[in-house]
C-alpha cells in the first residue's frame, strides 16, 4: 500500500465514520481526499498532435485540506504576495490559544478562528500606533494553523509584521529599536483583550457550551486563565519577509500534513514524520490509522472561511498607502498586471520531468475527449448517521445556565 494521506483514509475511514460523531466538513474533507485525481474523479485524456502517445489526466479534487492538488495554487500565492512586500525589515509574531480552552474552541471553531485573528490585529495595531513604540501603522500578513507538529490540536495565528509603518503624516517611519514590540507588553494586552472578548460572548450566550461544562464553569476558568502568563512569541528581525511568507504558504492550502511525511499505511497503523521543536530533531510517531484519521479531519478549515487575511498597510484596499511606502523606500511600484504562473511554467520551474509534451517529437500534448466519472462518491453525505457532538448540532438549552452576576477577570 502507497503510503500516503488517501491511502490511509481509503483503509479505514469507511470503518471510522461508523464509530465517530462527524460534521458534514469533515466528510465532504474524507470524500475529496480518497478520491482526487482518481477515476472517480472523472478527467480528460491528453494526445500528441501526430498519435504519438496519450494517457488520461484524472482531475483535482481541490478541496483546501488534500495535499495532492495544490502546489501550483500555493506558487500562485506566494508569487502574489511576493509582489506586495515592502522592502523593509520584517517580524515574525506567533500568537497562541492556551490548551485550557481546546474543549471550548472545538465546539466554537468558526467564532475562535475569527477571534483569533481579530485580537492579534487589534493587539499589534493599537500597540504600533501607539507613539511610545513605533507611532505608526504596519502591514500585517497573519495566517491561521490548528496544528502542532505531531497534528495535535494546537491553534495559533502566525503573524508576518513590516518593522515600520506609516505615520499620520504619511511617512514612513521604520522601527527605532532592533526589536519590534515589547513581548511582555504584547503578552499583556493579547491576553486582555481575547479574555474580554470571551466574556462578552460567553454573557451573552453567543458561545455553544462542551457537554457537562456551565457558564459558570467557564467564568471560573477565564479567571484562572487571567492569572497565567500567554504564549506570544517574536521571532529576530528578518532582513525582508521573503522567507516567514514562504514558510506560510506551505499551509495556505493542502491541509496539515504533506505525503512526503508519511513513511507507512496499512489497515492498522500511520507512521509519519516531525521534527521536535524541544531539540530541532526529526523523529517519527505512530498512530493507529483511525487515530490518525480523527487527527487529520481535527484541521479541516470551516467552509467559506478564510485562513489567511491582510491587515494594515498589506490590507487589500491599501495599495494607495502602499505606494507612498514604496516611492519612500526607493522601491519599485507594486506590480498588479502579473499573468497567473500556468502548470508549464511551474514545473520547469520546480525541475520536473513532467513537460506535458510528447516524449517522441517534444509538441504539447492536447487536451481532448472528457472521461466521465465512473463511480459516485464514496461517501454518501446524505446518508450517514446524524451527527452529534459536533459545533453545527449542538444545542443546548441556555435558559438552563444561570447568569450569574461575577464580574470579569480583572
Amino acid at each position: 500500500m502507497d503510503a500516503t494521506l488517501q491511502s490511509a483514509f481509503n483503509a479505514r475511514f469507511d470503518h471510522f465514520q461508523h464509530h465517530h460523531s462527524l460534521a458534514l466538513k469533515h466528510f465532504k474533507a474524507a470524500n475529496a481526499i480518497m478520491q482526487c485525481r482518481t477515476e472517480a474523479m472523472g478527467g480528460h485524456i491528453q494526445r500528441c498532435p501526430d498519435g504519438h502517445e496519450q494517457h488520461i489526466q484524472y482531475h483535482s479534487c481541490k478541496h483546501r485540506s488534500c495535499p495532492r492538488c495544490h502546489a501550483l495554487t500555493n506558487a500562485r500565492w506566494v508569487e502574489k504576495q511576493q509582489a506586495r512586500l515592502l522592502a523593509s525589515d520584517h517580524y515574525h509574531v506567533i500568537f497562541t490559544l492556551p490548551h485550557e480552552l481546546l474543549d471550548l474552541w472545538q465546539f466554537n471553531t468558526r467564532w475562535f478562528a475569527d477571534a483569533l485573528f481579530q485580537t492579534a490585529r487589534d493587539t499589534l495595531i493599537t500597540l504600533m500606533q501607539d507613539e511610545k513604540h513605533l507611532g505608526a501603522t504596519p502591514g500585517i500578513l497573519m495566517a491561521l494553523h490548528t496544528w502542532g507538529r505531531t497534528l495535535s490540536l494546537h491553534p495559533h495565528v502566525h503573524c508576518l509584521v513590516t518593522g515600520g509603518g506609516l505615520d499620520k503624516q504619511q511617512q514612513w517611519r521604520a522601527c527605532p529599536y532592533s526589536y519590534l514590540l515589547p513581548v511582555a507588553v504584547v503578552k499583556a494586552l493579547y491576553k486582555g483583550k481575547l479574555l474580554a472578548r470571551l466574556w462578552t460572548a460567553l454573557t451573552a450566550h453567543d458561545l455553544s457550551l462542551p457537554t457537562g461544562i456551565t457558564q459558570g464553569d467557564l467564568q471560573r476558568l477565564l479567571r484562572k486563565l487571567n492569572d497565567k502568563s500567554w504564549n506570544v512569541r517574536i521571532q529576530e528581525r528578518y532582513p525582508q519577509g521573503h522567507g516567514v511568507m514562504l514558510y506560510l504558504s506551505r499551509y495556505v492550502k493542502g491541509g496539515a500534513i504533506t505525503n512526503r511525511r508519511v513513511f507507512s499505511v496499512d489497515d492498522e497503523q500511520v507512521t509519519f514524520g516531525y521534527t521536535d521543536h524541544r531539540d530541532q530533531k526529526r523523529k517519527s510517531m505512530t498512530l493507529t490509522t483511525e487515530h490518525f484519521i480523527q487527527r487529520v479531519l481535527w484541521h479541516v478549515p470551516e467552509p467559506g472561511q478564510h485562513t489567511v487575511r491582510h491587515y494594515g498597510l498589506y490590507a487589500h484596499q491599501g495599495r494607495a498607502k502602499r505606494a507612498r511606502c514604496r516611492a519612500q523606500l526607493g522601491q519599485a511600484p507594486e506590480q498588479t498586471d502579473i499573468a497567473p504562473l500556468d502548470w508549464a511554467r511551474f514545473m520547469a520551474k520546480m525541475g520536473s520531468g513532467k513537460t506535458g509534451k510528447c516524449s517522441i517529437c517534444g509538441r504539447a500534448l492536447l487536451r481532448c475527449e472528457d472521461v466521465p466519472r465512473t463511480t459516485r462518491a464514496k461517501i454518501s453525505i446524505y446518508k450517514v448517521p446524524r451527527p452529534h457532538r459536533v459545533q453545527q448540532d449542538v444545542r443546548l438549552d441556555l435558559a438552563a445556565n444561570q447568569h450569574r452576576a461575577n464580574g470579569p477577570p480583572r
